[in-house]
């Protein structure tokens, strides 16, 4: 099935690659950008596909627009509404990179089945794909009143695009802990640190919860970094997950949220990218793009079921 993907950063590229050298279901028929210089574009045409720096427009007068049926968009969150607009008109499939959450959080192993069918599909961020499945695994089996992640990237791995974005990264993140983590109240800190060498992709997520115990919590959460490895192999826990157990005599208060009695539970996760366009210390892109096409390809499945 054809893909064509805007945007030629970062985001966009490391996608061109895992689509051109991983996906047995999908086809870029074309990459889109602005810049005529971007290497995302460069990179495109050595491989013979078609490629205009003319943004959405330019993609909607090529003769392959008619075959294409799923768009990525790794552009901008205030580019996204009209890219929307302009693919869904045309009877197309979106895949949206951008935090503009048009359509539903999807995170592909916490609630990538259920949204399939939907015209546009939002992947929330890189910081949300690393670690809504942690909240998403404890709130399977406690009530999770409470989550709060650190995510710490490189800035190098962070483009024009990421930096932009910087606010909706952030608001998108937290509301995701709580649509699709299963948090009742969410809260998203975003670091990009300038350390060199560049450090790897690292995630704190803390969560307060009550009804379940720690060792049923530590297999829950492990089962669940398990199943992300199947798509992103360098997803893993760097520590033991670590608790702390609070009373109705020594009550943690949250500013913003109140005061908790019940379980805390620290997990510390770490992205080590494929080094599919950028190095391995990259690990929000591999995460984002591997959630991407793996929910295009299951997007791209039920398509194909429904064409039989």
């Amino acid at each position: 099935m054809k893909v064509g993907i805007i945007g030629s950063g970062n985001i966009g590229s490391d996608l061109f690659a895992k689509v051109v050298r991983k996906s047995a279901v999908l086809e870029v028929a074309a990459m889109v950008g602005v810049d005529p210089d971007s290497e995302g574009l460069a990179i495109a045409r050595k491989y013979g596909i078609e490629t205009t720096a003319e943004g959405l427009d330019g993609l909607t007068s090529m003769r392959c627009w008619q075959d294409i049926d799923i768009l990525f968009d790794a552009t901008s969150a205030g580019a996204h509404q009209y890219h929307s607009d302009v693919a869904l008109k045309a009877g197309k499939r979106m895949i949206d990179l951008t935090p503009a959450a048009i359509g539903p959080y999807v995170v592909p192993v916490v609630n990538g089945s259920d949204e399939i069918d939907k015209p546009n599909i939002n992947m929330v961020t890189c910081g949300g794909q690393a670690t809504i499945p942690i909240v998403a695994a404890v709130s399977n089996i406690a009530t999770v009143h409470y989550a709060e992640i650190v995510a710490s990237i490189s800035s190098r791995s962070a483009g024009p695009g990421t930096r932009a974005n910087i606010d909706e990264f952030t608001a998108t993140t937290a509301l995701g802990l709580e649509r699709v983590g299963g948090a009742g109240k969410g809260r998203a800190i975003i670091v990009l640190n300038p350390a060199e060498p560049p450090l790897i992709m690292r995630d704190t997520i803390f969560t307060l919860s009550s009804g379940a115990e720690p060792e049923e919590i530590t297999m829950a959460i492990k089962a669940m970094v398990e199943r992300v490895q199947a798509y992103v192999p360098g997803y893993r826990l760097k520590q033991e997950v670590q608790f702390e157990r609070f009373g109705s005599n020594d009550r943690v208060h949250i500013p913003g949220f109140g005061d908790f009695e019940g379980l805390k539970t620290t997990t510390f996760i770490e992205v080590e990218g494929a080094a599919d366009y950028l190095p391995a210390y990259a690990g929000n892109l591999d995460i984002m793009t591997s959630a991407a096409l793996a929910t295009a390809e299951k997007v791209a499945e039920n398509l194909k079921e429904g064409a039989v």
